[in-house]
């Protein structure tokens, strides 16, 4: 009895190729219940069916029958062919063979209900075009005549000009499939993709990825199609080269040639595939049954590959019914029954099971042609013959699956080829059929796969990766400053600017430069505050390319023996504002020209990276970040030289970097606060505590003894802000007037509009009110001091009345002397300057040596009060990295970053730009000594311009006090 979990249901309603008869409706039913079991994915055994009529008068109805069949199957949507009743040949085995040959077309398969792409027949074709190039080459191959003009060539080389002339193709075939020559090569597409790949993973623009892939796929569509005379590029990596080299049905006893396939090795490669197709050559001329053995069993290779269930598209997922193949009349004339033995054969060798399901006619007065042998056995008792239906049919089926495995023994003898399942049909289930019989049909749900892993599948998922990889890059172009489709560099991060723009914050890698952020000048803008070619002769893109030289040398012949050393500092500029790039300039430039001189003269070299805080290092905290980043997996960085602004966040950001093991030196950073709370601070600049109470020897002489005299902290108001540096020279100003016996007054503190300060309403209450300050300490930056000395020269009560300010280190970026600031009128100013040059310029080589290596200045004479050079930016930053380099690499060895921290604090460095840098005396956790620092008065002379005027000076390393008779101010 049937099982009827395996009974496919009755087919709903009718269609053209419904059986007429009941063998047909029996055999039908058959058919399907293979087809259920096989898209179940049990794998069952395919026999060959042959039917015959019990009577010879039935021989067409049972060659009928099995084109019902045939038309029955294409409406269920399998994938079938049906041969003719002829084929050309010389013998019956050639017409076997041609038979086959006519299966390699795709078209023969599968009518307009068959699921999924048309099949794809490479190794049998691979066969067909080796057999036309040996009856191209003629009767003479390979043993040509003694004389003619082939005896003395190689015959393996004439067989491979022809094959290569045929494109390794069947003659008379399509040059490719689909008209164009890219869809025809399996392994030139995926590797222009990889190209484009590659290129997009290498952070390349998208259009030069593209680019690439489309030159790379030209070019080998060129190598694979235009070039005449030569096989097909990547031919070794084809599935039929594989198969045909690793199938053991053609590898002889003896071969001594290798029949490896690999990758890397095409010429081997190349050389196994010729061998093998000369050896095959040869045996398609001795005739025999090899030729149509080779070509069923290419036939049935190709029809696994095609329903292989795990194939990167599934295909076998996607086809639920097996191909079968219908012969109408198996007889002499179209090699019919020569093909069913020839498969009989193939499969007995092999072991894998194959999907082919193959139903064949054959007359009755041919069936003993299909036994191997004839054996007579004793008659059966009689016994009454069960009836012919579907439970028959499934009886002998199960028969013939339990003795498979034993018939397929050769030393087995049986009436009937092991693979062959005959089926006599008798004359009455030939007769019409009843109506109201109906035919089982196996089930024709798509499969998972066929809706999943599907064309318009991969249309979604490519428009979903599409989308999601716009987005993506979209997302990583808004986020980092070098970005491609798929990678960014992750050094460096896009942040907003207080003008609007975007600027460029992190540590540079990978070839990114800062410069490339700063907004280009137009028709009207600041160029001073956009490139600070007006304060110094050279720009950040002139510095950042000449320590890019620099690091490639130090890469190239040096490794091993350099350290890296991060500059940190400001290195853009906001044109609303007008903050200028002189500072970062100025840094930069002693940072490369430390650089350029160490590279010059020592064995151990040093390596310079740039890392950029945004405007006024707005976004140092992101920085820090970026480089302990970096730090982390680059051991050679040993430290950071900069970080010279006193922000809110320089806590956090030293302490960042702190965490990361980084010692920071910095030049011109005045905080009081950070040497005494971080022991990996150490500056070169004299604290903002130190330097006030040195101006207070200024404020003493100012103060008229016995009378009252008033004074006033100035200060810009920070509360929006992250400056630190004005809060504190307003505490320290503050102490250190009320120290010297001053009236302080309330502090005012000015805010700033459009980057401009407000300082009309100041200027009108402090000096028409009845106390009026004789000092000012001015808690401000420099760009504030014009505006301030414009309201003090034009506000009644001030204006013609002595007045005396005093202010920090910042003024000592102001250019009195060049006229790019000036004081008003009885108006004194003093202030403080971190770098003492002009004492020092004495016992130094930094001036010949900027001259020999910083740009824009090569060749002339400098001196200490050049305008590149007065402003001490370029000196401390240069001394700072001086310092920083001795430390890293003390026994001429580079040093670790941890061993850097600790040997800072025997750095002791003579005949440096600004003195001697000692940091051998100053105590974990407290104020060192031996700061640099110049006090000067800059007063308005007749001519209306400014005189600056040095009071007294200690260059770095000189301890000694400075004193009120030292520093006397003029009356």
């Amino acid at each position: 009895m049937v099982n009827a979990e395996r009974t496919p249901p009755d087919c709903p309603g009718g269609h053209d190729g419904m059986p007429e008869n009941d063998a047909g409706r029996h055999l039908q039913n058959q058919l399907e219940i293979l087809i259920q079991d096989f898209r179940r994915s049990t794998e069952p055994p395919m026999p060959v069916f042959v039917v015959h009529a019990q009577e010879s008068r039935d021989d067409d109805a049972v060659a009928g029958l099995v084109r019902q069949l045939h038309a029955g199957q294409e409406a269920h949507g399998t994938r079938c062919a049906v041969t003719q009743d002829a084929y050309e040949g010389s013998t019956e085995v050639r017409r076997a063979a041609a038979l086959v040959r006519a299966l390699s077309d795709p078209r023969k398969w599968g009518g307009p209900k068959a699921l999924y792409r048309r099949y794809a027949f490479p190794r049998l074709r691979l066969v067909h075009a080796i057999d036309d190039a040996v009856a191209a080459l003629g009767d003479s191959w390979p043993t040509p005549a003694p004389g003619s003009p082939e005896a003395g060539q190689d015959q393996q080389e004439r067989l491979l000009t022809e094959l290569a002339q045929q494109r390794w193709r069947p003659k008379n075939t399509a040059r490719w499939r689909s008209g164009l020559p890219l869809f025809d090569m399996a392994h030139i597409l995926p590797a222009s993709l990889v190209t484009v790949l590659a290129a997009l993973l290498a952070r390349s623009e998208w259009y030069v990825a593209v680019g690439a892939g489309l030159v790379f796929l030209l070019l080998l569509t060129v190598l694979n199609y235009v070039l005449p005379g030569r096989a097909p590029i990547f031919l070794w990596l084809r599935r039929e080269s594989r198969w045909f080299l690793t199938t053991t049905f053609l590898r002889a006893a003896d071969q001594e040639e290798s029949t490896e396939v690999s990758l890397l090795r095409p010429v081997r490669s190349w050389k196994a595939i010729a061998a093998r197709a000369y050896d095959v050559a040869e045996a398609l001329t001795a005739g025999g049954d090899f030729h149509l053995q080779l070509c069923v069993l290419a036939l049935r290779e190709d029809l696994r590959d095609n329903h292989r269930r795990w194939s990167w598209d599934l295909r076998g997922f996607k086809r639920p019914r097996p191909p079968m193949l219908f012969l109408p009349h198996a007889d002499e004339s179209n090699g019919g029954i020569e093909l069913i033995r020839a498969i009989s054969d193939v499969r007995s060798r092999r072991s894998e099971l194959d999907p082919l399901l193959v139903v064949a006619a054959v007359r009755t007065h041919d069936v003993p042609r299909l036994e191997r042998s004839v054996v007579q056995t004793a008659p059966a008792p009689e016994a009454a013959p069960p009836a012919f239906g579907i439970r028959l049919l499934r009886t002998w089926y199960r028969e013939w699956g339990r003795n498979l495995r034993a018939e397929q023994s050769p030393s087995r003898e049986r009436s009937v080829l092991p693979w062959v399942m005959t089926i006599p049909l008798p004359h009455d289930q030939l007769g019409p059929l009843e109506e109201g019989r109906h035919h089982l049909r196996a089930s024709a749900r798509p499969t998972l796969a066929r809706l999943v892993w599907a064309l318009h599948s991969l249309v979604l998922v490519i428009a979903l990766l599409s989308a999601a990889t716009v987005m993506r890059a979209d997302a990583l172009h808004d986020r980092y400053c070098s970005a491609s489709v798929l990678t960014a560099n992750r050094d460096t991060r896009r942040e907003p600017a207080p003008d609007g723009r975007t600027e460029c914050i992190g540590i540079a890698t990978d070839g990114l430069r800062f410069a490339d952020w700063l907004p280009a000048p137009e028709p009207g803008d600041d160029v001073k505050a956009l490139t600070a070619d007006d304060e110094t002769p050279w720009t950040v893109a002139d510095l950042e390319d000449r320590i890019a030289r620099q690091n490639a040398d130090v890469l190239d012949g040096h490794a091993g023996t350099y350290v890296t050393v991060v500059y940190a500092g400001p290195l853009s500029a906001d044109t609303a504002a007008g903050s200028s790039l002189v500072k970062g300039s100025e840094e930069l430039a002693g940072v490369y020209l430390a650089q350029a001189v160490i590279n010059e003269n020592s064995s151990v070299k040093l390596r310079v990276l740039i890392a950029n805080g945004g405007v006024d290092l707005g976004h140092q905290e992101e920085m820090a970040k970026s480089i302990a980043a970096y730090a982390a997996h680059d051991p050679t960085v040993v430290g950071v030289v900069g970080t010279g602004r006193d922000l809110k966040s320089s806590r956090a950001t030293t302490r960042t970097l702190m965490e990361a093991g980084l010692p920071v030196v910095s030049g011109t950073n005045s905080a009081t606060y950070l040497p005494r709370e971080f022991a990996n601070w150490f500056s070169l600049a004299a604290t903002d505590e130190w330097q006030t109470r040195q101006l207070g020897l200024i404020a003493a002489q100012l103060r008229t003894p016995g009378r009252r005299q008033y004074a006033l902290v100035l200060a810009r108001d920070t509360a929006k802000t992250d400056d630190l540096y004005t809060d504190e020279q307003a505490r320290y100003g503050q102490v250190m007037l009320r120290r010297q016996g001053f009236t302080p007054l309330p502090q005012r503190r000015y805010t700033l509009t459009g980057g401009k300060p407000e300082l009309r309403s100041h200027a009108q209450e402090i000096c028409r009110g009845s106390r009026v300050p004789s000092v000012i300490y001015f808690a401000g930056r420099v760009e504030d001091i014009d505006p301030l000395m414009t309201q003090l020269g034009t506000e009644p009560g001030c204006a013609g009345r002595p007045l005396a300010i005093l202010t920090g280190d910042d003024l000592s970026k102001a250019d009195f002397a060049g006229g790019g600031q000036s004081v008003a009128p009885k108006v004194t100013l003093y202030h403080a300057a971190l770098a003492e040059l002009r004492k020092a310029a004495t016992g130094t080589a930094f001036y010949l040596d900027a001259a020999k290596h910083l740009p824009g200045v090569r060749d002339h004479r400098l001196r200490h009060d050049s305008p590149a050079l007065a402003s001490g930016q370029t000196a401390l930053a240069h001394d700072a990295t001086r310092a920083l380099f001795w430390a890293a690499t003390r026994g001429d060895r580079p040093q670790s970053r941890a061993s850097t921290w600790v040997n800072l604090r025997s750095v002791k460095i003579e005949g440096m730009a600004t003195g001697t840098i000692d940091f051998t005396g100053a105590p974990l956790y407290g104020d060192r000594t031996g700061h640099s620092i110049v006090l000067k008065e800059v007063r308005r002379i007749d001519d209306g311009t400014s005189d600056t005027h040095e009071l007294c000076r200690r260059t770095a390393g000189d301890t000694k006090r400075l004193t009120q008779k030292e520093c006397r101010i003029r009356r």
